[in-house]
């Protein structure tokens, strides 16, 4: 297996590259993240998300494990010659056919405008603006359905439940990301979760009161607190830390319940 891996990246060198470990530690080599480090050496597929090969058919050479994202990729091979990796939606397989243009037929694994899609149509790889590439919906089973079109403006019900509005400009890939069952996935024992570079975590009720907030007390204790607190003292219960995004905030209709 692992001779074959590397025979498919020497076949596809310039699409693979080393991708450089960081552990959690920052310039000065003080871990700034916890729980991380000791993974696997990966090799970082690039992943093409603007899909801007208008009007060249690609067919799909093969699909992939990425072990950098929750999706499998497939490799397409266009008609120019050139190879590049994309999201596999569901039921894309070896041998099919896939193109991107404004006006394509409607098949997993074509990429329309948002302008162009049937409502009702179930896409992923959305735009947030024209041209940027691919934001939104890209992990593993999730898709986006295209709930109403008006003028320039489409409505698309995110898998959150919130309804957001995009502009009809915008780029999208008919189909649902495969690999739908990978939250099933069983890990099995402690040294593959190491693999994938996850430290131990240690609750912070069997810390030092030094370490955590949580910690000290004779024998097992609770926390000890009315709301429970971050290793710095910070509240983690009802607190929201997300930063409020004004451009963005505007364009939602319906927000997920």
């Amino acid at each position: 297996m692992m001779k074959q891996k590397d025979m498919n990246t020497k076949r596809n060198k310039g699409l693979h590259e080393i991708l450089a470990k960081h552990s959690g530690r920052d310039q000065f080599g003080h871990v700034s993240v916890r729980h991380q480090g000791g993974r696997h050496k990966r090799y970082y597929r690039a992943i093409d998300w603007k899909r801007d090969k208008d009007g060249i058919a690609g067919r799909v050479v093969s699909v992939e494990y990425d072990p950098n994202r929750s999706a499998d990729v497939a490799l397409i091979w266009y008609a120019d010659g050139e190879k590049r990796y994309i999201l596999a939606p569901e039921g894309l397989k070896v041998g099919n056919t896939v193109i991107a243009a404004v006006r394509a037929e409607v098949t997993v694994g074509n990429v329309l405008t948002l302008g162009n899609m049937p409502v009702g149509t179930l896409v992923h790889n959305v735009e947030v603006k024209p041209g940027r590439g691919a934001q939104m919906i890209r992990s593993a089973g999730t898709g986006a359905t295209v709930l109403a079109a008006e003028g320039n403006v489409v409505q698309l019900k995110l898998p959150s439940g919130e309804i957001r509005a995009f502009d009809a400009k915008c780029r999208a890939t008919v189909g649902q990301v495969g690999n739908v069952n990978w939250r099933n996935r069983f890990i099995g024992k402690a040294g593959r979760s190491r693999h994938m570079g996850r430290r131990p975590a240690v609750r912070g009720v069997a810390q030092n009161p030094r370490s955590h907030p949580h910690g000290g007390g004779e024998g097992r204790s609770g926390i000890g607190m009315s709301s429970p607190k971050s290793p710095w003292g910070k509240r983690t219960l009802g607190t929201k830390t997300r930063k409020r995004k004004k451009y963005s905030d505007k364009y939602i209709v319906q927000r997920r319940k």
